[in-house]
């Protein structure tokens, strides 16, 4: 909204399929406000269609928003070389890297980046803090008025504590994340491969080489994820069955369904997100418990057919 208010004779948005809520419910109130919203697509493993976000750059695009890494598969985006390409047209540029920060380099110093959005909480920091870097130079309308607090770029009176919180996060982030990222992948690699190995009909969604070291996405074709969601809680399994934000909702993924994840598969996605609390013993729980999960689950299900269940995507 800030940068639509300096560029109010600019009507166009530029953004994905796959981006969070926060980002696509408020694209979509824009649209029904009269902005054009160009939403960009994915192949079927979640990589951004560059050609097309070329194409879809024009003198009336305001601003460009496309996340650094999905909240749900974890795929990273190419959000330097998008950033280059709208800064090249005069285009603003924002980035909500809200779960790449803390999990790979990030280095704003030399990019195209207008502005990056972040959140406390996805790197242990306190819940309801986060930051909103602008570059500077970068035209900016404040959306919070109020006093004339952070250099008058949102009124209120700062959370304190909270910020240096953060400050410290990010810091020990920075300083430890070579070694935690060595010791999530292992976790999370070891997860997929066991579930996979003992639960046919089950694939890994998503770009599995260009994505982050904490997050996997799972399918288990033919059983509902709330179903799956209900029965690891028994055993103090917590997941969810997409964004956070929208576990609860028994629409499948809309990341899953921009990929071309099929009906049956994406309805019985489950996501994992590690992080360097978590320990192996707790990862053993999970492919010890989920296994007999998805049989009891499939043994309701009337579309199961367990004599053609052969398929295990690797």
């Amino acid at each position: 909204m800030s940068a639509l208010a300096v560029n109010p004779d600019k009507r166009h948005i530029v953004t994905s399929r796959v981006e969070h809520p926060a980002v696509k419910a408020l694209c979509e109130h824009l649209r029904e406000k009269g902005y054009g919203v160009t939403e960009l697509a994915v192949d079927s493993e979640g990589r951004l269609d560059m050609e097309q976000y070329e194409d879809s750059l024009t003198r009336e695009t305001a601003v460009v928003s496309l996340m650094w890494a999905n909240n749900e598969t974890g795929v990273i985006f190419p959000v330097e070389e998008a950033a280059r390409l709208a800064h090249d047209h005069g285009i603003l540029f924002h980035t909500d890297a809200v779960q790449a920060v803390g999990k790979i380099p990030i280095n704003l110093r030399d990019t195209g980046i207008s502005m990056l959005s972040l959140s406390g909480h996805k790197l242990h920091a306190p819940k309801g803090v986060g930051v909103l870097y602008v570059r500077k130079g970068t035209r900016y309308s404040p959306f919070l008025i109020g006093g004339h607090q952070e250099k008058g770029r949102r009124g209120g009176t700062e959370n304190t504590a909270s910020i240096i919180a953060l400050g410290k996060a990010c810091e020990l982030a920075e300083r430890n994340m070579e070694a935690e990222n060595t010791k999530v992948k292992y976790l999370r690699d070891k997860l997929e491969a066991e579930l996979l190995k003992r639960i046919p009909n089950s694939r890994v969604n998503g770009d599995r080489v260009n994505r982050l070291p904490n997050t996997t996405n799972i399918s288990f074709e033919f059983v509902e994820g709330e179903g799956i969601l209900l029965l690891m809680d028994g055993f103090g399994i917590c997941a969810s069955s997409g964004s956070a934000c929208t576990s609860g909702s028994l629409q499948p993924s809309h990341v899953l369904r921009a990929m071309g994840v099929p009906f049956t598969m994406a309805h019985g996605s489950v996501r994992f997100s590690l992080s360097i609390y978590n320990t192996e013993d707790e990862i053993d729980l999970v492919i010890e418990k989920l296994p007999p999960i998805i049989e009891r689950l499939r043994s309701m299900s009337p579309y199961w057919k367990p004599e053609t269940s052969a398929c295990v995507n690797v």
